[in-house]
């Protein structure tokens, strides 16, 4: 893993900022920034879950239609949808159409609904850790923090879902709790990092970043892995992994001693992009998270082998 890199402007950057013009207004304008507010907050951890097991531009490219369908991610409006707007979400082609994380995203939102206004903001924030290390290279940036871990079985010990502490961490670096821009990145240090208890008065639940316009594509830097099969830094625990299995088919191989055979056009079964991106091709990476987290995310228990089409109610990648 390198440190910061430099641009076509000059100016040093995390690496996976590069990539796409996406990633470099999200890198420079909102990721690590903080981020206060029930609903903005909310947004963010559902966009999280909807990111999980796929890579994060298809998610950041989506965010302007993820906002139009769950009501700009209000939480009350959110917790009224019935069954009918939920059978809506599933063949919205303007979103990641996965069952099980609709269905949780509609759940978490009546579940905050009965919170206190700004209990979400507090709980969050009072997991900012009052030291973090500076990563001088995407190696030195952990998946998972002994913060993120407690993040997590605090929002499920309230009944949120989707929130393991990949995602967890996920969250803490896009919504400011901590700066993990790499030493020589000119982002880092920008806006100072906001404190536990610096957010809005009780009572409010409004909130978005000043560049709420940006696509959401990168909202999350991705941590580094750890190698397979190497405790994690903090928790000592193994990874999980799985293993994508190449779609692209074995091709034919010569006899021996005799002449290639042509190779038939039937054999070509990669799925069409329109599919890749629905799903989340696993080849598709370069992200703030896909390129320290190459596996699929399998913080929350929820694996399975393959992704959940449009209206099917198979349970979600992890």
């Amino acid at each position: 893993m390198s440190g910061a890199i430099a641009g076509t402007d000059g100016v040093l950057r995390c690496p996976w900022a590069l990539s796409t013009e996406d990633y470099v207004s999200y890198h420079d304008e909102e990721w690590g920034r903080p981020v206060h507010g029930d609903d903005a907050l909310y947004e963010r951890l559902s966009l999280e879950a909807f990111q999980s097991g796929l890579s994060w531009i298809t998610i950041l490219r989506r965010r302007e239609g993820f906002r139009a369908a769950f009501a700009d991610f209000k939480i009350a409006a959110v917790a009224a949808f019935t069954e009918t707007d939920a059978e809506r979400l599933l063949v919205d082609a303007g979103i990641i159409r996965n069952r099980a994380k609709i269905e949780a995203t509609l759940a978490n939102a009546r579940v905050l609904a009965e919170w206190a206004p700004g209990e979400l903001d507090a709980l969050i924030w009072s997991h900012a850790p009052s030291s973090h290390p500076v990563p001088k290279t995407l190696a030195d940036v952990p998946p998972v923090t002994d913060e993120s871990t407690a993040l997590s079985k605090a929002l499920k010990k309230k009944g949120l879902r989707f929130v393991g502490p990949t995602t967890a961490y996920a969250l803490m670096q896009a919504c400011g709790l901590v700066d993990d821009h790499l030493a020589d990145c000119a982002a880092r240090g920008r806006c100072p990092r906001a404190r536990a208890g610096s957010g809005p008065r009780p009572g409010h639940r409004e909130g978005r970043s000043s560049n709420s316009r940006l696509p959401r594509d990168a909202m999350h830097a991705p941590p580094s892995s750890p190698s397979r099969g190497t405790p994690t830094r903090r928790t000592g625990r193994k990874p999980k992994y799985i293993q994508y299995e190449d779609f692209r088919p074995a091709l034919p191989q010569p006899p021996a001693g005799g002449t290639p055979r042509a190779r038939s056009p039937k054999l070509s079964t990669s799925p069409p992009l329109s599919a890749a991106l629905e799903r989340g091709d696993p080849h598709e990476q370069g992200g703030p998270h896909d390129a320290a987290r190459p596996a699929l995310r399998a913080d929350d228990g929820n694996l399975t082998t393959g992704p959940s089409g449009p209206g099917t109610s198979a349970a979600p990648w992890r």
